[in-house]
């Protein structure tokens, strides 16, 4: 697969302003034998992108209870709002509102999904409980031509009564009901998902931590009700970082951040190089596009073509020119 080569500028925030510089970053991508990589943010975590219709892009700073920057075309980076109650995914849906995966601020905001009129700023909970148990802590989340929305939710270290206790993928119909389609033993630790362009194939990536733990893309039939079957493995990263968040392309190529730089106290070894790893639907590895920072998190298509790739990475965000189109998934 071709790449077309980037021009662009890097803007970072500084005490609460704005600075512009010109390639900030680019002989270390040049370095790295990738095709040009443009900074186009420095943060402190981030995750999440995705673009508005007009071309603005969206991403989550993961600090404290968080925030949810806007970097417009003209690459003035504002604070779209906050605290964003640790927003994590984020997608657009087809009316252009804005899907979150919240979790929650510990006390009157539960772990939630949210959607957003970004015209008005008004906020509508999608989803915070399941059969009456409240959710823990969504992480990623897509969506189908249907207009049904799966998430992943996943436990942490202190499970309550009140909450679900397992691992599960989940659908938001568009008549509000919700489905739980995976859960345990079947999956370990869910993360980033995405659907096929033709809504036949769930992707879901496990990124289990421990020893043996499930680090790998899983590749489900996507049924016309939504529900899924035939597991079978896409990718395994193991013993390396697994994925994080991906997308799609309108040819059905997976683009999955995933890999670590230096080690970071888990089994996690350094197998995995750090990158955006680019996948064909048949599971070979198109390209890899190195990117230097830890902790890559997540990618999303934008631009006027859907031909520019923004990559979240540690406190950076990085766009990437591409031959193929993209997809709002």
């Amino acid at each position: 697969m071709k790449l077309a080569k980037v021009h662009g500028r890097g803007v970072w925030i500084l005490a609460g302003t704005l600075a512009a510089v010109a390639w900030s970053g680019a002989a270390v991508a040049q370095e790295a034998e990738s095709r040009p990589v443009a900074v186009e943010g420095i943060i402190s975590f981030t995750e999440g992108p995705t673009v508005d219709e007009a071309g603005a892009v969206y991403f989550t700073d993961l600090r404290v209870t968080g925030r949810i920057l806007k970097m417009d075309t003209d690459g003035t980076i504002t604070t779209y709002r906050e605290p964003s109650n640790r927003a994590n995914g984020l997608i657009f849906d087809s009316e252009w509102r804005l899907l979150a995966c919240e979790g929650g601020n510990g006390d009157d905001v539960l772990p939630r999904i949210t959607r957003t009129n970004v015209a008005t700023g008004e906020i509508e909970v999608l989803a915070d409980h399941f059969e009456g148990k409240q959710l823990h802590q969504p992480n990623d989340l897509t969506i189908d031509g249907q207009g049904r929305i799966y998430f992943t939710d996943r436990p942490g270290a202190n499970v309550t009564p009140e909450q679900t206790g397992v691992h599960g993928v989940y659908r938001i119909d568009p008549d509000g009901s919700i489905a739980r389609i995976l859960t345990e033993p079947e999956i370990e630790r869910p993360n980033g998902i995405v659907i096929s362009p033709d809504d036949a194939t769930l992707y879901l990536i496990e990124t289990a931590q421990q020893e043996g733990g499930a680090r790998m893309i899983r590749a489900y039939d996507l049924a016309a009700d939504g529900t899924a079957s035939n597991m079978r493995v896409f990718h395994d990263f193991y013993p390396g970082r697994s994925g994080d968040g991906m997308t799609i392309d309108s040819e059905g190529n997976l683009y999955v951040a995933a890999g670590l730089n230096r080690l970071r106290g888990t089994s996690e070894t350094l197998d995995t190089v750090t990158g955006v790893h680019v996948f064909s639907p048949d599971g070979e590895l198109l390209e890899h596009i190195p990117i230097w920072e830890d902790t890559i998190t997540n990618v999303a298509f934008g631009g006027d073509d859907l031909r520019t790739l923004y990559i979240t990475a540690g406190k950076t965000l990085f766009s990437v020119r591409t031959d193929v189109t993209g997809t709002r998934r």
